[in-house]
């Protein structure tokens, strides 16, 4: 089925239940594709843990822990650089091609990304959040701080 398996001594009391696997999957903004693609598995696998028909190992618990800390300590290095700005607005995407296309090196997709922007509006005051290209309020972005992760 998976090539994760359960580390050594990893307590039972500490598995992810499908509801936790769910709620945070869709907290970071990934699709149950995505999140297949990168743990390596079928997306039906992804489905079948979220909908408790297998138990999810820990060390996709684990996989899982490691996204949300990445995505963690990217949003605070994201909202640290953002609050110094006077008129803070950050890019985002409604495409994973257009992502891609302005990320090339980022393993995440636009839903991810989103996700991340969301989160960053939270805690930054007036932030302004745009697609790309010319908006008629502020005219070419180019010139705008982007929030990308590589």
């Amino acid at each position: 089925m998976t090539g994760h398996t359960d580390p050594p001594g990893m307590p039972e009391d500490e598995r992810m239940t499908p509801a936790e696997f769910r709620v945070v999957r869709e907290f970071l903004g990934l699709t149950g594709d995505w999140l297949a693609e990168h743990l390596k598995v079928s997306p039906r696998t992804v489905r079948h843990w979220e909908q408790g028909k297998y138990p999810i190992p820990d060390g996709v618990r684990l996989a899982i822990e490691d996204l949300e800390a990445r995505t963690g300590e990217f949003i605070g290095a994201c909202v640290e650089q953002l609050l110094d700005l006077p008129d803070p607005t950050v890019v985002t995407y409604q495409w994973d091609a257009e992502y891609r296309a302005a990320n090339p090196g980022s393993p995440f997709s636009a839903s991810w990304h989103r996700a991340v922007v969301a989160r960053i509006a939270q805690e930054v005051p007036g932030l302004s959040i745009v697609y790309p290209g010319p908006h008629p309020a502020r005219g070419e972005h180019d010139a705008l701080p982007t929030v990308n992760q590589t």
